[in-house]
């Protein structure tokens, strides 16, 4: 699913990272800005933003700021993934209605 190779995790200090994945989207973020030791993992549905998605629709883990970490969430997003993939592919067939409503 996921390709940890793809994740700039040293980088999560600076920025957060997001993704999706049918219909599973992801967030990574740093935990405390530049002296960042963990990142936290926030998994949540299509179609909205993570902004505008009801916090009762998310989940997160924490994981260390450390490639055994990155592999520790990555193993993490793809676990998740397949124990809601019923989930995650309803919410991707709801986007599609809700682009077609809306005319996007």
């Amino acid at each position: 699913m996921i390709d940890k190779r793809l994740v700039p995790y040293g980088g999560l200090k600076k920025e957060a990272f997001s993704g999706s994945h049918h219909g599973m989207r992801y967030l990574m973020n740093g935990d405390d800005g530049k002296n960042s030791t963990t990142f936290t993992v926030w998994i949540y549905p299509e179609p909205w933003c993570f902004e505008q998605t009801p916090d009762e629709e998310k989940e997160s883990a924490v994981f260390p700021l450390s490639e055994e970490g990155m592999d520790q969430a990555v193993a993490w997003l793809n676990e998740r993934y397949e124990a809601e993939k019923k989930r995650w592919n309803r919410s991707l067939q709801d986007m599609m209605h809700t682009l077609v409503r809306t005319g996007r």
